[in-house]
């Protein structure tokens, strides 16, 4: 038997565990494929092909064109309406400005896709009457996401990764598939796809753990990495549901009121559980209201615990998408609002405050877990200096021997002064932020970087004039901060 036929039956065999472990699929199921045009969709559509028969599947595809690569993205749009050409499957495009849409939100770039794409997929399913939609992941995805997750300091919940199915309607056929074997499936079935040239971009967390992290701990800690995090994400999933099915009779019976928009609780009665028991019932208060617990962290609930414990009588906490918390003696309210919590705030005299400071010894990466940001160093010699003009605000090109260590980089203060790169003289950092059109909330978040006291660069903005590079600069640093 010639070893590609040997390997394809492998790699269904794998899949039609995957799909009977899990009960992914069900007879007549009408199943919506993601289909990106990369490698992973590519090979999810045939292989569902292969088990449409079997199963006697109705399936259809649907791709997101996130207008990101511009020309690139709409050649993908046309290479998957003519994949599903070619097999006589509906296809449903949409094109959004995934860029616009971030902005908008005030999300990461990441973020922002997943929203759209998966507002999407549900829309398609809904509209055209499929009761599955099936995505690409695999196991290679799982354990990125784990590392992620890891270094955000999520707990167990995040650790347990991708979930093979959720809500019982978005299965992952491939989820237990290493990525290696999918393309070498590809190969041998002659089974063109495009490919995204952002995946190589390393500005994205995602993609340093994937180009530099794993190759590293393959090479150097241990060849199955991948196997070892999904093997460590199942187990950590089991033991989810098990503890899931303990937290659920508490969470009812410290509940007073449960709506889909609006949590209440009894702060006497919480207060009588293990904290660990409160953690539990705080995040699923949270995930019910929300729909799910993106962009929510530790530090995040370790606020409501404190507001639980030893917090004042009335107070407020205010989350991510429009989330918020509110002590009332003794009730602890869960509610997400309907206007933005900033026109709250801005109404009742509150803003949001967020205080963080941190020494910086050398150039190093540091994370500043409060905005949920990285920031990398990097020294080079003029020499060495290619263009900076062109690498966006994210990034600060400093005259290194002008700087001293170690520096600090905290929130912006009230009365912060600089002198702005190009200006004679200078600004208070406020005023700098209302004439750049910074909104108050971001303005909260932006860190502000001081070398022996005096702010040197107001971050994602502008440096200061006094640590510029200049024809006599030998030695520069650079400074970038990445968004997770």
């Amino acid at each position: 038997m010639p070893a590609s036929h040997k390997g394809y039956n492998k790699l269904l065999r794998t899949v039609e565990k995957t799909v009977s472990t899990y009960g992914m699929l069900k007879p007549k199921d009408s199943v919506v494929v993601g289909v990106s045009g990369g490698p992973d969709s590519v090979a999810l559509l045939h292989v569902l092909l292969t088990l449409a028969s079997r199963f006697s599947l109705r399936l259809g595809v649907a791709h997101l064109n996130h207008c990101l690569r511009q020309k690139d993205s709409d050649k993908d749009a046309e290479f998957v309406a003519s994949l599903a050409g070619k097999f006589d499957l509906p296809c449903y495009v949409h094109k959004e400005d995934v860029r616009k849409y971030q902005i908008e939100n005030k999300l990461s770039l990441e973020e922002a896709a997943r929203r759209v794409r998966y507002t999407f997929f549900n829309s398609v399913s809904e509209t055209n009457r499929f009761n599955k939609i099936a995505l690409g992941h695999h196991c290679d995805d799982n354990a990125e996401l784990i590392l992620m997750n890891l270094f955000r300091g999520s707990g167990p919940q995040g650790i347990s990764g991708i979930p093979p199915v959720r809500d019982g309607k978005i299965i992952r056929p491939l989820i237990n598939l290493k990525r290696s074997e999918i393309i070498d499936y590809l190969d041998a079935k002659g089974l063109k796809y495009v490919s995204d040239t952002s995946n190589w971009e390393t500005r994205y967390l995602r993609n340093r753990i994937r180009l530099h992290l794993i190759p590293l701990l393959k090479e150097s800690y241990n060849p199955k990495i991948i196997e070892t995090l999904n093997r460590l994400a199942a187990i950590i999933g089991s033991e989810e549901e098990w503890i899931e099915d303990i937290i659920l009779p508490l969470f009812e019976k410290t509940a007073l009121s449960v709506q889909d928009d609006i949590v209440s609780f009894s702060v006497p009665r919480l207060k009588e559980i293990n904290i660990a028991a409160q953690r539990r019932i705080i995040r699923k208060a949270i995930a019910r209201i929300k729909g799910d617990l993106r962009r929510i962290t530790f530090s995040h609930i370790d606020s409501i615990i404190s507001l639980l414990e030893s917090g004042p009588a009335y107070k407020n906490l205010d989350f991510p998408d429009r989330i918020r918390i509110q002590r009332n003696r003794e009730v602890l309210i869960f509610s997400k609002e309907k206007n933005a919590l900033r026109d709250l705030n801005v109404k009742s005299g509150q803003a949001e405050k967020i205080a963080f400071e941190y020494k910086i010894a050398k150039p190093e990466p540091i994370f500043i877990k409060e905005i949920g940001a990285h920031m990398k160093f990097s020294e080079m010699d003029i020499e060495n200096l290619s263009d900076f003009r062109r690498t966006g605000q994210h990034a600060g090109f400093f005259d290194k021997d002008v700087l001293s260590f170690p520096l600090v980089l905290r929130n912006f203060q009230p009365g912060d002064r600089f002198k702005p790169l190009g200006m004679a003289g200078t600004q208070k950092v406020k005023k700098f932020f209302i004439d750049k059109k910074v909104p108050k909330t971001e303005r909260t978040r932006c860190p502000i970087l001081l070398s022996q006291g005096k702010i040197v660069w107001v971050v994602g903005h502008r440096i200061d004039e006094s640590v510029k590079v200049t024809p006599s600069t030998r030695n520069i640093l650079k400074m970038e901060l990445f968004l997770a």
